[in-house]
Formats: C-alpha cells, structure tokens, sequence
C-alpha cells in the first residue's frame, strides 16, 4: 500500500488534559478542518487498514503500526503529519490476543484465557458476563490495544458451526442481553469493541463466498434481533460486518444491512468495519456505510479513489466514513494520551476466570455421587484431555496465555489423590501421539508446504482415547473410590465440525462402557467431564455413567474450576442456551448445512465460487423461525437435553408468580426458595405464547426474559422481577413489512428450561403495528418449514 504525501506540518487537534478525570477535557479533533485539509488519497487511505504482512500493503507502514502492539489483528491508518495516530485493533472474545513474547524482548506479554462465549451465555448471568468483560478490557487498555475485535453473537443454528464456542446461544434474546453486558464490562475501559459478524455468519465452511438465503421474517426475528438488543442497550464503538452474502449481496457491501436496518431503524451511530478480507469492492463498502476496510488492500484503495473520481462512489459517502472513522480515533486511549503499562493484573484476572467458568457449568446427571465433599478419595482420571485440558477454541478466537490447568493438576490443587500409574500411561501415550501427528504435518510439508501449513492452523485432530483391558480397569477400580472420565473437542475458525465430532467415536465409546462396567461391578461410581465447544451427541451413553458435568471449554484455569464444581465448593448453576438434539439428523437444519466439507474451499479466495453446491455456495434456511427449541418444542420432537437445561446441587420451589400489566409492558414476579441441602443460584426463564400462534405460523413459546437469583442457604428465597415490553412481543409480517402484535390473551410461561414450566400466567395485551423498511428480501424462492 503506498503512503500518500500529507501538505500540514501541524497537527489539527485541540488538546486537553488526558487524564483519568472524565469530567476534565480530552483531546479532541478538529474534524472541519482535517477534512478541508485530506485530499481524496487521504481519505481513500484513512477508511482502509494498513495491510497484512504477507498479503499486500506497504511493507514499512505494516512494520511501523504493528510494532505498536505486535501480535494484534489490525490497525487503522496513520495521518501523522494531521496529529491522526494509527490505533490498534486486537482479538478477541475469550481474551486478548497478542504475541506473548517478542523479538530481542526479555519480557512477556501474556494475556487471561477467559472461558469461552458458550460457557459464559450459560452462566445467564449478565452481572458476571460484565465483570469478565471489564476484566478483559483492563488488558486490552494495560496492554496498547484499542478496540477489541469482540464478542462475537452470531446465532447457534447447527450445532457443527466451527465458530459456536465463540458465539452464546440458539436464541435472540440470551445472545444478546449476554453480548450487552459483554460491551459494557469492556467499555467501561474507555476502550472500544467490535460486534460480530453482522449478520447470518452461521457457518465456517465456504464463508467468504455462501449465499445465506433467509426469509425476511427469520432474518428480522432470529439473526438480527440479537445484534439489536446488544447495540442498543451497551453502545459498542464499532460493528463488524461479516463474510457471507444475505440473500444475494455480501454483508459488507448491503446498504439495506448497514445503513437502512443499523443506522436509520436502530439508530446506530458508531464505526462499522469489515471482517478482515470481507467483501470484494471497496466502492461499493463504503456507500453502503462500512466506514473502514479491513485489514487493508491496494485493490481497496484503488477501488475507493476510481469510484469518487468516476462518480460511482459520492465523495460525501467517502468523507461520512471519514468523519465515522475520525471520531473511533478520537475516542481511543491511543488519542487520548493514554500511557499504558504492559502490566496488567493477571493474578487478579485468574480469579475472575476461575470463578466465572464454575457457574457457566452445566450439570446434567447426578446420581448422588456429586459433590465429592470429602478430599480424602483416590480418583482414577481416564481421557486424554483430563491431563491435556482444552482452554478453548482456535484461530481469532484463541489467546496466548501462560498456562492451562490441567484436571489432573486441579484435583490435586484440590487436595484429591489422583492414580500415578494413569498419569503416567497417559503421558507415554501423549508422547507417542504428538510425535506421530508431527511426523504426518513434516510428511505433509514435503509433499504441499502450503497445505503443511493449514495443518498447523487448523486444530487438529485429538488422537483416539487410550484404552485398557479388564484386568487392568479391574485393578485400577479396585485402588481408587472414583472413576473421571473427560472426553475433549477442539474446534476453530475456518473449518466446520464434522459428523464424527458431534458423535462419539468408537475409542470413546468403548472407555466410557469398560469403565461403567467394571467400576460398577465393583460398587464405584463414575462422573463423565465434557471439555468441549459445542454439542455432541449424548442419548446413547448417558444412562450409563453416574455423572455427567459439562464443563464446556473454561479458559486457563479450567482444571481448578472444574474441581470447585466437583468438590462442591461451587453449586453448579449453569444452564444449556442451546438444545442437545438425539441425533444429529434431528436438528432441522442438517438438511441445509455443509456437513465434512474440506476445510481448503475457502481460505481467502473470496468472489471465486466452488461448484455450485447447495449449502456451499448457498444455503437455504428452510427452518425459517423454527431454530433450536423453536423447532423441537413447536413439532414435538424428542431431544436429549432442552433449551435452558441444568441440574444443581440443591432444589428450588417456584411461588407466588403473579403478572402485572400497562400499555408498555408485562411485569412477571416470581419467589424462588432453595429447598435443598446445599447453598446455590437459579435461572429463571420467561417464555411467551401467543394467542395466534397455531393459526399463524409461530413457534408454540418463546423466550423473552430470564433472570438468576442471589446464592440462596438453604431454606432461604428470593423474588425475581422479570419484565417484558409489548413491544418485543411482536412478530414479523412480510406482507406489511411490519413488526406486529396480535391482540389477545398471552400465556406467560416460568420455566426451568423450555420444557419444565412452573408456573403459567395470562395477559390481555393490545394489538399494535410498527411500520420498517421492506428490505433484504431473498432473490429465490424458499421452501419453509411451516406448522
């Protein structure tokens, strides 16, 4: 990328005190007067990044900006002699990512590996999603960085999507108000973040060229919603358009998306940015409204000044973005003065890692062997990844941290005696395992460099679970009072799940019956740990083990948390924010989903199309509205675990649910008491149904509010208040382009999950209609799953 001649010597800035007061002045810029003075190559280069080493750009630019804070995704471009700093732009939604050590650099830079976005949803505790997010954004601000390229909200729609551990839930409203607090905690920093990917991201396979044709009413109730409720409710600095095309236009480069729905209906008045490479004409991304191109090209560039210079692109649509991109600048610590440390608390930030993970996680079976209140007990810990533990997933979405505590190192933190002679078997074949992986990248390198190098990005493949014979079980069980059994899966950006990775193989499946069956023979109990990203399958073995925790992918200090779960020094309170199907063949849009497609279709080579293969190049969603519970619960079809599922250590009872209304909303209470033995929280879920939900084509409930109480002593209650406006009680209609509430009687349902409801209220609510834009319509005709 060419840097372009800047004519002032001076900086147009007015400068403040930058200084923590916030009621002192900051610096600011003159923005009428940078904008005179930037020519059209100015400004072409402002809205673009500074390139990607080993992609394009200029080699000195990319050197000078990303010294700034190496190891970041990106930076805005610089305008030094205008007193415009580049500011940085970093990942990602489990944590920062940067490099943790440097060249010629004795120190080390490493950064909190905070749980995963599922297990954080599934705490649905958005005081505690904040606190993670505050945490997170001390260290983007403590380490340089800007804005944080997070959270990422797209919607569980298959449970293969490559990207589901960075993403919160099957449903709108839990994606949401977890992404605002997400936003809130980590802007509190006076640092910015990034919502993604808007909008329809819902696969990894082809990304860069998939056609997501959805129906105006999903798209407006289901995948947008979420991103809805998130920017209005926590502002954030910045929303990053996503790869896919919708409905035959790429995210990037719809002005119905960018300018008609996020700006003129709800308001948004930030910076949008594009995905890294997202998009194919600069010109046509900045007049729909994305303000900056990133990570920044020479195409872009060129694209931008031959559309001003031709009248394709209007040069106040450039300057719009211009002056978007100006105010981020002005907002950023980088702006302000800010001196930052490189010292983050990451002790601190350990405590709130560990803490967060525990309530996240899900317990799904107990029968009585949980907690293990007494330390005394020799555990026999089988599975590879009980002594490997995965923090969580890979690509944007990873972080280079210090260390991950193992199971293994979490019970004995915890004071259990754990078997040497299974942990070393499990070292040798750990060994033996990663000698024979490196061996088949080194052959692979030989043979194709490029595709020796996916290898090594991609995650691998977790080698089959080591097995033992009777004899040897029969002696392990006979030296130990429990068996742990933890079955991992690692996931990442790029490529989707397979078939095999939502199924148990065949290793997997043979540990966990030989384990069940000797170790019940001889009266012992088992307790099943998922360290995984997304749902697998579990209706064929659960009935088998004692226990069964998911402990979902918890960050760094995954072992120790875990460990506070099994001990009981933390009643598990966590519940599912997605449902867990039979099969995979049950969820509705396996029909419509690329299922063990290669992982090389894509890989940057966007605009070039594939074969023409549905659900590769397109993919319709033939469920329409009916996703995750909205399906399974509207066509009665049986699942493994529901939507909102979670067992606890202790039991609550559900009283006194009432319901109040006026014009603007329905106000539900509800007294929840522990009565139970042990202390613990619990997770309130609010649904609604419809009067017109047969007659209409609506799902039979849906969720519209939850809430989570206090930790409650046994024999102690507590009352939630839980309010819904009439307004979001709305469907979408087409034929009027219209959000639309239906008058009648609504059942307010208060559940445990979808499918254990409490309490069933009634409220009499008034019709209303609000008019939108009728935009993003899909160009071919879509075959819908109706009731």
């Amino acid at each position: 990328m060419k840097k372009t001649a800047l004519f002032l010597a001076t900086a147009i800035v007015a400068v403040g005190c930058a200084t923590a007061d916030k009621s002192a002045p900051k610096n600011k810029i003159n923005q009428e007067e940078v904008m005179a003075r930037m020519s059209l190559e100015d400004k072409a280069h402002f809205v673009i990044g500074t390139g990607m080493a080993g992609f394009s750009g200029n080699d000195a630019v990319i050197g000078a900006t990303r010294s700034l804070v190496p190891g970041a995704a990106g930076t805005t471009y610089p305008l030094d002699s205008l007193g415009i700093p580049a500011i940085v732009l970093a990942d990602g939604p489990a944590g920062l990512r940067i490099d943790a050590t440097r060249e010629g650099d004795s120190a080390t830079y490493y950064c909190t590996h905070f749980p995963i976005g599922t297990l954080l949803a599934s705490t649905w505790n958005t005081q505690l999603v904040e606190a993670v997010g505050q945490a997170i954004g001390e260290e983007v601000k403590a380490y340089g960085a800007d804005v944080l390229l997070a959270p990422a909200l797209n919607i569980m729609r298959n449970p293969l999507c490559g990207r589901n551990f960075e993403y919160y839930s099957e449903d709108p409203v839990v994606a949401g108000k977890t992404a605002a607090a997400y936003i809130t905690g980590v802007q509190k920093n006076d640092v910015g973040t990034s919502i993604k990917h808007f909008a329809a991201n819902n696969q990894e396979t082809n990304r860069m060229n998939n056609d997501a044709r959805i129906s105006q009413r999903a798209l407006r109730e289901i995948y947008l919603k979420g991103f809805e409720i998130a920017i209005k409710e926590s502002e954030p600095w910045t929303v990053m358009t996503s790869y896919n095309y919708i409905n035959g236009v790429y995210s990037s480069e719809s002005k119905d998306l960018v300018q008609t729905i996020l700006r003129d209906e709800w308001g948004y008045k930030g910076t949008v940015m594009t995905d890294w490479f997202g998009g194919k004409d600069g010109a046509r991304q900045m007049w729909a409204g994305n303000d900056m191109l990133q990570p920044g090209k020479q195409e872009q560039f060129d694209s931008i000044v031959a559309g001003v210079k031709s009248g394709k692109l209007a040069e106040a649509d450039l300057d719009r973005s211009v002056q978007r991109t100006l105010s981020l600048v002005e907002k950023s610590p980088r702006f302000q003065g800010y001196q930052y440390t490189n010292k983050p608390d990451l002790k601190a930030h350990a405590e709130v890692t560990r803490q967060s993970a525990a309530e996240g996680m899900v317990l799904m079976k107990n029968n009585g062997i949980l907690p293990l209140e007494s330390s005394k007990i020799n555990v026999a810990l089988y599975g590879n990844t009980s002594y490997d533990f995965i923090a969580g997933g890979t690509g944007s979405g990873n972080v280079n941290h210090a260390y991950v505590v193992s199971l293994l190192d979490g019970l004995k933190n915890g004071g259990y005696t754990v078997s040497d002679e299974l942990k070393n078997a499990y070292a040798t074949y750990a060994d033996d395992c990663k000698k024979a992986i490196e061996a088949e990248i080194e052959a692979a390198s030989k043979k194709d460099p490029k595709n020796a190098m996916l290898l090594r990005f991609m995650p691998r493949p977790l080698p089959a679970e080591k097995l033992f014979s009777v004899d040897e079980l029969t002696k392990q069980a006979e030296a130990s009072d429990v068996a742990v059994i933890t079955l991992g899966r690692i996931s990442g950006e790029f490529v989707d799940r397979k078939v095999s990775d939502f199924n148990l193989s065949p290793s997997e499946r043979k540990l966990i019956e030989q384990v069940c069956e000797v170790y019940h023979k001889a009266n012992k109990q088992v307790v099943v740990l998922l360290n995984i990203g997304g749902v697998i399958e579990t209706a064929s073995w659960k009935d088998l083990p004692d226990a069964i925790l998911c402990a979902w992918q918890a960050g760094q200090e995954g072992g120790n948390s875990v460990v506070d779960v099994l001990s009981g020094r933390q009643s598990p309170s966590g519940k599912f924010t997605m449902t867990w199907p039979v099969n995979f063949t049950d969820v509705y849009s396996s029909k419509n989903f690329p299922i063990d497609q290669d992982p090389r279709i894509d890989m940057m080579n966007q605009g070039q199309k594939s074969t023409n293969v549905r659900n590769v190049d397109y993919t319709d969603y033939e469920e329409d509205v009916y996703v995750g519970y909205r399906y399974f619960d509207s066509f009665d079809v049986l699942v493994s675990y529901p939507f909102g599922f979670g067992l606890s250590y202790t039991t609550f009872d559900y009283a006194d649910a009432s319901c109040m209304t006026d014009d603007d909303a329905i106000t539900v209470k509800v007294t929840v008491k522990n009565t139970g033995a042990h202390e613990g929280k619990e997770v309130v879920e609010l649904y609604v149904s419809a009067p017109d939900n047969k007659t209409n084509n609506k799902p039979v409930k849906e969720l519209k509010a939850y809430g989570k109480t206090k930790s409650l002593k046994p024999g102690e209650s507590d009352t939630l208040t839980l309010r819904v406006k009439t307004a979001d009680l709305a469907s979408f209609d087409e034929a009027a382009s219209a959000w639309v509430v239906a008058e009648g009687e609504y059942q307010l349902l208060v559940g445990a999950s979808s499918q254990d409801i409490k309490a069933t209220l009634t409220a009499k609510v008034k019709a209303q209609q609000t008019k939108v834009n009728d935009v993003m319509k899909p160009q071919t005709q879509l075959h819908l799953l109706k009731r």
